[in-house]
């Protein structure tokens, strides 16, 4: 029998210990989960970037995983802790809008509140609900408990959506979107699909520069040159050829970039 599978995402960074004690809790519960790590680098309470990451990751994982999300800027507040399930996976994560981009493709099934508190450590911080709350979930449910036990339903339809996040018309032939998500060689990825993509020749702008057309790959352009091209998630992105685009355009998360048709 295959070993259940737990996959992580959090904006914790690895500094801390916050991680590690996610982990042990989990491991005390379910010492038989294979534990996978997505990302711990989401940009701080990025509710955003973190279901961008969380999208691309879940397709490849096997029917069955628990994915654990904890990007929580609501933490102690009345927003809801939840479990979904779908037909090929588990979620346990704040409802936020987190699992937005992910449920999309394989919308939730079952959806309970994390409220029995037989299945949370004893005593729960304002703070740490990772630990005390999400975690003791997807352990539970890593080892084969029932959704069901771990609270009451909850309408798929009640949940919290995303935050929006689509480009958006700012005038004739201009579109307006942001980052989701610099990757660790600093290329920006766009929220701009292929669908999203005015016909004809294009431009792009980001901060002070502006990169014309869609290329392949970086190897379209020159040691230097700034390129723009559809990556592997879907998404348009950007990159230095051979160099940062994030540190050369001083672009992060949610930075504006314009997509406009060349005339």
């Amino acid at each position: 029998m295959s070993r259940p599978i737990i996959s992580l995402t959090t904006d914790f960074g690895l500094a801390d210990a916050y991680v590690g004690v996610m982990k042990g809790v989990i491991l005390g519960i379910c010492p038989e989960a294979a534990l996978v790590d997505i990302s711990h680098t989401i940009a701080p309470q990025s509710i955003q970037q973190a279901a961008f990451v969380l999208s691309t990751a879940v397709p490849y994982f096997p029917v069955g995983t628990v994915h654990l999300v904890v990007v929580d800027p609501g933490v102690g507040s009345d927003r809801r802790p939840i479990a979904v399930r779908t037909e090929r996976a588990f979620f346990v994560a704040p409802d936020n809008g987190v699992l937005g981009l992910a449920l999309a493709p394989d919308p939730p099934r079952q959806v309970v509140r994390l409220s029995n508190q037989a299945y949370r450590l004893p005593s729960v911080s304002a703070t740490f609900h990772g630990r005390d709350i999400f975690a003791p979930a997807a352990a539970h449910l890593a080892c084969g408990l029932d959704l069901l036990r771990l609270g009451e339903p909850i309408p798929p339809a009640d949940l919290v959506a995303l935050p929006h996040a689509e480009p958006q018309r700012e005038g004739e032939g201009i579109w307006r979107g942001l980052v989701l998500h610099v990757d660790h060689f600093g290329n920006l990825i766009t929220n701009f699909r292929a669908e999203h993509l005015p016909p004809g020749p294009l431009r792009l702008a980001v901060g002070a520069e502006t990169i014309a057309g869609l290329h392949q790959t970086f190897a379209d352009v020159a040691p230097g040159d700034l390129v723009a091209y559809l990556g592997s998630s879907g998404y348009v992105e950007i990159a230095e050829r051979n160099g940062n685009a994030a540190r050369r355009l001083a672009a992060g998360v949610g930075s504006p970039v314009y997509i406009s048709q060349r005339r």
